[in-house]
């Protein structure tokens, strides 16, 4: 059975090529553009695995990994993206990983790999 993982992020285009590529690799991919689908999905779908784009409309990533990990305490969560500088904010200190987005997602692949002990 394939793992399921649930991507959130507001862009149309990182959703879709993180869909295309995570198939490739076997997974079962759900998509979500804001935190409060985020969070509908994650109840409907019940995702092995999330990705979490951190600035968003709305509900930021941040508040999105909270309300998540209050429901699903070993719910593993990935944050993903183009600033590096989050790393360093203590809010996502929760995800169990912190990859900065770009085109390649050989880090993201790699790193999804190894949070579902593939």
């Amino acid at each position: 059975m394939a793992k399921k993982i649930l991507v959130v992020d507001d862009e149309e285009n990182i959703r879709e090529l993180y869909r295309e590529e995570l198939t490739e690799e076997g997974y079962e991919v759900f998509l979500a553009a804001d935190g409060e689908q985020a969070i509908r999905m994650a109840g409907e779908v019940a995702p092995d695995l999330v990705t979490l784009d951190v600035r968003m409309p709305g509900m930021d990533g941040i508040e999105v990994l909270r309300a998540l990990k209050e429901k699903r305490r070993d719910l593993p969560m990935i944050m993903c993206t183009a600033y590096p500088e989050y790393k360093h904010n203590f809010g996502v200190w929760a995800s169990d990983a912190y990859v900065v987005k770009y085109t390649d997602l050989k880090e993201l692949k790699e790193t999804i790999k190894k949070v579902l002990g593939g």
